[in-house]
């Protein structure tokens, strides 16, 4: 399922990790840059597309899709060519569909629960416990070398890109699981190009505000 493929994106973001994603999956696609340092994001164009003002989104053949797992979850199996996602009727597929979820559901909410220094309601809490959430990523891990074992795949992208974002800032423990993830998925050249990318966009976007004003 190609077609075409409008991707919203915006540097050292969360969308950073769907732009690796899209290199992963070779996908064509047309890169609507959004300047977050002058608020374009809260433009009327683009609140037409995500009224939360937030990146990343895609429109895929005319399908509008916000919420970075959806988003995930969606490319991997619009473009199956490069396998990144277990099909339907693969044993890992329900492994696969976990990880991707948990990072929003579970992952998120802990981490920013721990920065705000709030104590989650236990018994409504969507992640139990901050520490039980990271017990169950070091083990995942640590049985690696990826998030499915052997396989590589979307989910990787999207932890190795957010397990080092949340380490960098100290707002997660780096364990030696979680650093060699971390180099692993690093090193890939996908990433390795979003980087690069992301470092030209951010210049010019940085010059952009400056000349604003």
């Amino acid at each position: 399922m190609s077609g075409d493929l409008i991707f919203y994106h915006s540097p050292n973001t969360r969308s950073s990790s769907v732009l690796i994603l899209l290199e992963e999956l070779d996908a064509p696609y047309t890169l609507k840059d959004l300047n977050l340092k002058i608020g374009a994001q809260r433009e009327p164009d683009y609140l037409a597309v995500n009224p939360m003002g937030k990146v990343p989104a895609i429109v895929h053949n005319g399908a509008l899709v916000t919420e970075l797992g959806a988003i995930f979850i969606y490319l991997a199996d619009a473009f199956p060519q490069k396998k990144r996602a277990p099909q339907i009727g693969d044993p890992l597929r329900g492994s696969y569909l976990r990880w991707l979820v948990f990072y929003g559901s579970a992952f998120e909410p802990a981490i920013m629960d721990r920065f705000m220094k709030t104590e989650p309601p236990q018994r409504t809490c969507p992640y139990g416990d901050f520490d039980s959430v990271m017990t169950l990523i070091n083990k995942q891990l640590a049985a690696g070398p990826y998030l499915l074992g052997e396989r590589f795949s979307a989910a990787d992208i999207l932890w190795g890109t957010a397990l080092r974002w949340t380490t960098s800032f100290g707002l997660v423990p780096m364990t030696p699981e979680i650093s060699a993830y971390i180099e692993r998925i690093g090193s890939r050249p996908s990433v390795l190009r979003v980087t690069e990318t992301d470092k030209q966009l951010l210049a010019i976007h940085e010059a952009a505000a400056a000349a604003k004003g």
